[in-house]
């Protein structure tokens, strides 16, 4: 009967982590939904952060080197947001790794709708490139702030990472969406793979559980990618509401549960 549940468990998160890399590709967000996902099947909340961070990178992975061939990467200044995201990341999921299970637990039940609201709102800010009015100076200390900034939320937190760059690379920087989501993904790469390696050396990372997990984000990024139409996110949108919803009202009986203890 326990086995049983173990599988029910294993082939409900497979499913919610295809549907995240399937929202993700058509409107943003899958990582509100691939975090929880892995929480609620009952791993301790570190194993779930470093199984999440290990599927966010085989995909982050496969999607930055999509838009480095299509010439979508401002390189030079990407770069530099890339290695102080690096820092960033590998700071703040030290940081991480030290606190208890209902302080991470309380924090993304604070953080994710916060989040989603956010990415929900969220409109295409950059129309047009208009990065090449900044002088380079200053235009080199903004891809390192936002990469410090950016990188240390997603070792600490991480949902809505790939947004929440995407936004700055617009609104600060003033790229248009196109390099903007170029430059995010080479931030977004270079912060996975601080908190993967810091994971990996702690010891929390279930392979039996993220391997398969990974290669059903990147089914679901795969085929997302191919129905992402003009009104491929207003379908969506919808769906990442009711899933987010289902999820967060597990975590927070999950997290009432614990409180009782």
């Amino acid at each position: 009967m326990f086995v049983n549940k173990i599988d029910t468990m294993l082939l409900v998160l497979y499913f919610l982590i295809f549907t995240a890399g399937f929202i993700d590709s058509v409107a943003g967000g899958g990582g509100l939904i691939s975090l929880p996902a892995y929480m609620i099947t009952g791993l301790p909340v570190h194993v779930a952060y470093g199984c999440n961070k290990f599927s966010s990178a085989c995909g982050t992975t496969f999607s930055t080197f999509r838009f480095l061939k299509k010439g979508s990467i401002d390189i030079y200044f990407g770069a530099a947001a890339a290695v102080s995201s690096f820092i960033g990341a590998a700071l703040s999921t030290q940081i991480m790794l030290m606190l208890d299970d209902k302080v991470l637990k309380t924090m993304l039940v604070i953080v994710i709708p916060i989040a989603s609201v956010i990415i929900l709102i969220h409109k295409n800010y950059g129309s047009e490139d208009r990065s090449g009015e900044i002088k380079p100076r200053k235009k080199f200390a903004m891809a390192v702030f936002i990469g410090l900034l950016i990188g240390f939320y997603d070792g600490l937190i991480g949902p809505g990472t790939g947004t929440f760059a995407i936004i700055a690379f617009s609104v600060i920087m003033k790229y248009d969406l196109r390099n903007a989501s170029g430059n995010a993904k080479l931030l977004n790469l270079a912060s996975n793979y601080a908190s993967l390696v810091t994971f990996i050396f702690a010891g929390t990372i279930n392979y039996s559980i993220a391997i398969p997990a990974a290669f059903c984000g990147i089914l679901g990024n795969y085929i997302g990618a191919g129905l992402a139409l003009k009104k491929g996110a207003k379908v969506i949108r919808p769906m990442l509401i009711v899933v987010l919803t289902l999820l967060l009202v597990k975590m927070v009986s999950d997290l009432l549960m614990l409180g009782t203890k």
